[in-house]
């Protein structure tokens, strides 16, 4: 994933970038409103993380100018600003997600991934890989015409690798995605998971890349 980050807190930055990129994103980055619409302008991003309190143009602005050019760039909002009305008014002028400052890194990686993954799966209701069919608005698998039952974190898995199709996800993206750290899980239950998928749609699905992790082509 690549990530433009606007943020003029050298402290919050410097985390940001150095969290991100531990997580294998490419990140690029701008310390006022300018610089950062500049880049949200001209470059391609999968998502972008904008705080609201910028020097030069604030991220309300931002935003609002990269929406009137079209952009559609998934975006989350940091800021310390964190009524009701502030949200909305965030919201409104074309955010996709509000993290309120103070934040926790796990929290703002699995808002990220979530965007991402809206993202990545919009307007692409039903998606059709050999003879294996998901409806992502119904949340059904047809397997040849047929349907295919999975429990719930097997289709979460399954539609997450969807989203992120042609690219590899590791163990620990897909803890982070599927379980967001509310419960410990070792490696071994993903495992079985991907191992269930594999029976019940097809062997050759689901590829995996030693100690790296999985994906579908």
């Amino acid at each position: 994933m690549k990530v433009l980050i606007i943020e003029d807190d050298e402290a919050i930055l410097r985390m940001l970038k150095r969290g991100l990129e531990d997580e294998d994103f490419v990140i690029d980055t701008a310390d006022n409103g300018e610089d950062g619409e500049y880049l949200a302008s001209t470059n391609h991003y999968d998502v972008i993380i904008l705080d609201w309190m910028l020097p030069q143009k604030n991220g309300i602005e931002v935003l609002k100018e990269i929406r009137e050019k079209g952009i559609l760039t998934p975006v989350l909002m940091l800021t310390a600003k964190d009524t009701t009305d502030n949200k909305v008014e965030g919201l409104n002028s074309g955010a996709d997600d509000y993290l309120a400052k103070p934040f926790s890194f796990d929290e703002l990686l699995a808002r990220l991934n979530a965007i991402y993954r809206r993202s990545a799966l919009k307007g692409n209701n039903k998606v059709i890989i050999d003879n294996i069919e998901v409806d992502i608005d119904a949340k059904l698998v047809k397997k040849d015409e047929q349907i295919v039952n999975l429990t719930a974190k097997e289709y979460e898995l399954l539609e997450f690798l969807i989203a992120n199709r042609g690219n590899v996800v590791s163990t620990e993206m897909i803890q982070e995605q599927l379980w967001n750290n509310e419960e410990f899980i070792t490696s071994n239950v993903i495992q079985v998971i991907i191992y269930r998928l594999r029976n019940k749609l097809s062997k050759n699905l689901i590829k995996s890349k030693r100690n790296l992790g999985y994906f579908i082509e």
